[in-house]
């Protein structure tokens, strides 16, 4: 191929453009991060806001660029002997900028034709002309500069008049731009196809089935906002004789009010383009049409847009389910999933820039309680063609060998000129695709087709400049077609996920959670947070441990509330349950007998009586399914909820694994501690606890809860009983905390025995339980309902053998205290004891010998304890052997057995050791058996 018609500046255009599109990513990614450090008291540079300096920045300032450094001494004194870190602190700073000035003077020729890089150069000027402090850090780098080598930095002349010349960006490009406006207007004016079509009202899009008659794939992906409004900014003239130019502009001014620049950087586009027509003559109309568009943008474009969001919510719900079902479908439909994720992203991005950046005349079009919904089904289609990859490569790998690449043959034949370099490149495409099979797919063997792609690339700049002995423009079929091969080539070796920007998502997802239909969605919130390293560029690579500690604490929070509203759902089911069992409890069944008795005997009379009381169960009975009870509507919230905790079992963040189901299980630990321990109702001051009996009705009804749990989410519910309920089984629990084993030991021994002590309670064999005594004073609570073998069974249930071992020992704690005190009486004592033991046949002796003794009421009192204790430990026991037989009758027997048939010649201490280790060892894998 002849090269000789080609300019200079236009050898190698597409390798120089595709390195400059990447290299003005990067560059944006840099100055963005300096505006915004620069923006932030604790990030920007210390040189800008010590106040010591602060005198001489800004005379470096007032007088930038032409800094007199020689004679102005006095003001920059405090500059020289921080001139060495400066140097070293700004020097990223100074260079960033230095690479902007090499990226305007390259880049510019390039641009005139090709959209992209034209919004890049524009954005990045744009941006950096809102970083307030570059002149300071320029002027500062260079006077360090120049106080230690000597002289200014090479690059500081021109940079510093760049900067002087972009104070309005957008103007000088105006400037600039005049010579190539006839090439940029014609490329915008190419848009005029595909732009209306993207910004379409919902109705229409519906009416069209636009996600289901999708065919052109050269259209994809090109939402052309940006390039239309900065675009028709720059060759403005033609918006005066192009009446096409005329109508985008005008379709891009009346559906947005802001652009977004580069992640949360807007551009407000009416106010920009008036102040820039304001000062151009004849440009009256045109600043009325911006008026104009200005105005419907505020009234309407909110409400389309909300409406195309909620024609999105239901087809990209439909793609989804359809894919599910025929992942096969991912092949021929591909583009329509691309497709639907760019219309998708383009309208989150619009919701979250505008949210915040506008005047809303009706907030309701910018609060979208859904918008959680369209990014789950984004989140759900990216996961088909991930998971799906090797259907989609079986699929394109069959189509470029066995249709892609006979057409493109057969159109090669059929050319009337193709000079031999084209040829060439042309016979390697149709030789690269023939020589594909899905023997390789199957093979695992790693695909790529970027040297194809970028040969393409190369092919249309060679017939696109002037006097191409083949012409792009006059074979229109044959770059569809090349168009069509290089989508299908991305589908073998590149498959596209589209990157959606999260910023502001904290309050749309706290709005998801509040909308119990929304919950289900809420796991898209984490899943984005796997995202954000993909925001990065290696031309920036101090910001990945930012991103990256941000998407780590913002997934941590996002699970970590998602678990916490789970956990209180549940909560609320659970006291719910809880409060339905109480009502079942025996003390509330005398009203009900009281009640059905009296209403026999008034009938009888004709006397009315009170008002029926209603009988448990009533609650379930309905008349139709319309009756929705709050029990009802928190199962609902809890299921939605739950599936989302549930839709994936873990994610990978910044190479950090999340499970969100473990963030469940460790609140629902912590709630089911907190909760066993509060259902108690101990109060310390009034000495009142709950009877055994009810808490241990109520906790039962709270596993019961929990273990339905298990039908919604997949968690392991046995493993957080048995470390709650081991953890109660203790004196205190892991977090230090007193748990019921604690609060029911401290209650009977200070409380119940204590009474008994003190003469208000006595203990009655025949009865086995502690009973009241009539007293003056009547207690607040009655014994015989906390030590009746029903409650003392109750007891062990709950707290388990270690529990009761706990209670066993501190009640010997006790008697052992008590055998010390009467070993002291005795002590005190001993001479008259000697004596007494001699003198039983003297009975007048024994009676002066009697009256000798001290405290004798003392050993009575403290006898009566150890008496006391003994009986109700002797009670503790055999509750605790009745629960045992209960649940594990064989092994007890064998226990009993073996401890019946031990040698009588054993020491008895071996034997009570041995079996009562054996029998809590068994108790305690029976009772964790039990609670599971």
């Amino acid at each position: 191929m002849s090269r000789g018609v080609m300019q200079p500046s236009q050898q190698k255009l597409a390798e120089k453009l595709t390195i400059l599109n990447d290299r003005g990513i990067g560059m944006l990614t840099r100055v963005y991060n300096i505006k915004k450090a620069c923006g932030d008291p604790k990030a920007k540079p210390s040189y800008l806001v010590d106040k010591n300096l602060e005198s001489a920045v800004k005379f470096i300032v007032r007088k930038f660029p032409a800094v007199e450094t020689r004679n102005n001494n006095q003001q920059l004194a405090q500059l020289q002997k921080e001139k060495s870190e400066i140097l070293k602190n700004l020097a990223l700073y100074y260079f960033t900028f230095v690479d902007v000035m090499e990226f305007k003077t390259v880049n510019f020729d390039l641009t005139k034709n090709y959209l992209d890089l034209v919004v890049t150069y524009t954005t990045l000027m744009i941006i950096l002309s809102r970083i307030e402090e570059r002149k300071a850090i320029i002027g500062l780098y260079n006077y360090a500069h120049e106080m230690t080598h000597g002289a200014s930095d090479r690059e500081y002349p021109r940079l510093g008049q760049m900067i002087v010349d972009y104070e309005n960006p957008l103007k000088k490009m105006m400037e600039e731009f005049v010579p190539h406006g006839k090439s940029l207007s014609d490329a915008l004016i190419s848009l005029q196809m595909v732009y209306p079509r993207r910004n379409l009202s919902a109705d229409q899009w519906r009416n069209a089935q636009l996600l289901s008659l999708i065919s052109a794939p050269s259209t994809m992906l090109n939402p052309a906002q940006s390039d239309t409004v900065i675009g028709f900014i720059l060759c403005h003239a033609v918006l005066n004789s192009d009446a096409a130019a005329l109508s985008l502009w005008k379709l891009a001014l009346q559906s947005s009010t802001c652009l977004c620049l580069f992640r949360d950087e807007v551009f407000h586009i009416h106010k920009a383009a008036e102040d820039l027509f304001v000062n151009i003559r004849g440009y009256n109309k045109r600043i009325n049409d911006i008026r104009e568009c200005k105005e419907q943008a505020l009234s309407h474009a909110g409400s389309m847009h909300r409406e195309r969001r909620k024609f999105l919510r239901s087809a990209l719900k439909e793609l989804a389910t359809v894919l599910a079902d025929q992942p096969g479908l991912l092949g021929p439909k591909a583009l329509f999933v691309f497709m639907a994720l760019s219309f998708a992203r383009d309208e989150i991005i619009w919701l979250l820039r505008h949210a915040d950046n506008i005047q809303k005349k009706s907030t309701d079009d910018f609060i979208d309680k859904h918008i959680a919904e369209l990014i789950f089904y984004m989140e759900e289609l990216r996961a088909h063609v991930r998971k799906y990859g090797p259907v989609m490569q079986r699929y394109y790998v069959q189509y470029l060998s066995g249709f892609d690449a006979v057409v493109l043959n057969e159109m090669v034949q059929n050319l009337s000129v193709c000079p031999e370099d084209e040829s060439i490149i042309m016979s390697s495409f149709v030789n690269t695709m023939t020589s594909l099979s899905v023997k390789q797919v199957e093979d695992g063997d790693v695909f790529d087709f970027r040297g194809m792609r970028l040969d393409w690339f190369r092919l249309q700049a060679y017939t696109s400049v002037s006097k191409a002995s083949l012409g792009i423009a006059d074979h229109k079929e044959l770059g569809k077609m090349m168009n069509t091969i290089i989508f299908h080539t991305k589908m073998v070796d590149s498959l596209v996920e589209m990157l959606v920007e999260t910023r502001a998502f904290e309050k749309m997802f706290q709005q998801c959670l509040e909308l119990p239909s929304q919950s289900r969605h809420s796991i898209c919130f984490p899943l984005l947070c796997a995202h954000f390293m993909s925001c990065t560029h290696e031309l920036c690579p101090e910001e990945r441990h930012h991103i990256g500690d941000r998407s780590l604490s913002l997934c941590n929070m996002f699970l970590d509330e998602m678990a916490k509203q789970a956990r209180n759902l549940i909560t609320d089911i659970c006291t719910e349950q809880c409060t339905l069992s109480d009502q079942l409890l025996p003390k509330h069944c005398a009203k009900t007998i009281s009640q059905a008795v009296n209403k026999k005997s008034k009938k009888a009379t004709g006397k009315k009586g009170e008002p029926e009381r209603e009988k448990p169960g009533v609650e379930s009975m309905r008349k139709n399914r319309l009756m929705v009870t709050n029990l009802d509507k928190l199962h609902t919230a809890l299921s939605e909820l739950c599936f989302s905790i549930n839709y994936v079992p873990n994610l990978v963040v910044w190479e950090h694994t999340f499970t969100p189901r473990e963030y469940l299980t460790s609140h629902l630990e912590i709630r089911f501690t907190k909760s066993i321990v509060g259902m108690t109702m101990y109060n310390q001051a009034t000495q009142e606890i709950a009877k055994p009996s009810e808490l241990l009705t109520s906790v039962r009804a709270y596993m019961t809860v929990l273990q339905s749990i298990e039908n919604y989410v997949t968690i392991d519910i046995t493993r957080v009983f048995n470390n709650v309920l081991l953890q109660q089984t203790q004196h205190l629990d892991s977090h230090g905390e007193p748990t019921i084993t604690s609060l029911y030991t401290n209650w009977y021994l200070e409380t119940l025995l204590r009474q008994v002590s003190n003469g208000h309670i006595a203990y009655f064999p025949a009865m086995k339980a502690f009973v009241n005594l009539p007293t003056e004073n009547e207690l607040t609570f009655n014994a015989e309902e906390y030590s009746d073998i029903s409650e003392m069974r109750s007891l062990s249930e709950l707290l388990g053998p270690y529990g009761m071992k706990f209670l066993s020992e501190s009640l010997m704690w006790h008697i052992s205290s008590q055998v010390a005190e009467l070993k002291k009486l005795v002590v005190e004592n001993m001479e008259v004891l000697t004596q007494m033991r001699t003198s039983f046949d003297k009975p007048d002796h024994m009676v002066a010998l009697f009256k000798k003794l001290t405290s004798v009421d003392s050993v009575l009192k403290r006898m009566t304890i150890i008496g006391v204790i003994l009986s109700f430990r002797s009670l503790a026991q055999e509750a605790l052997r009745d629960v045992l037989s209960c649940h594990i009758p064989f092994l007890v027997s064998s226990v009993e057995d073996f401890k019946d048939h031990i040698p009588r010649e054993t020491d008895m201490k071996v034997e009570h050791t041995h079996t009562h280790t054996h029998s809590n060892a068994i108790m305690s894998s029976s009772s964790h058996a039990d609670a599971s």
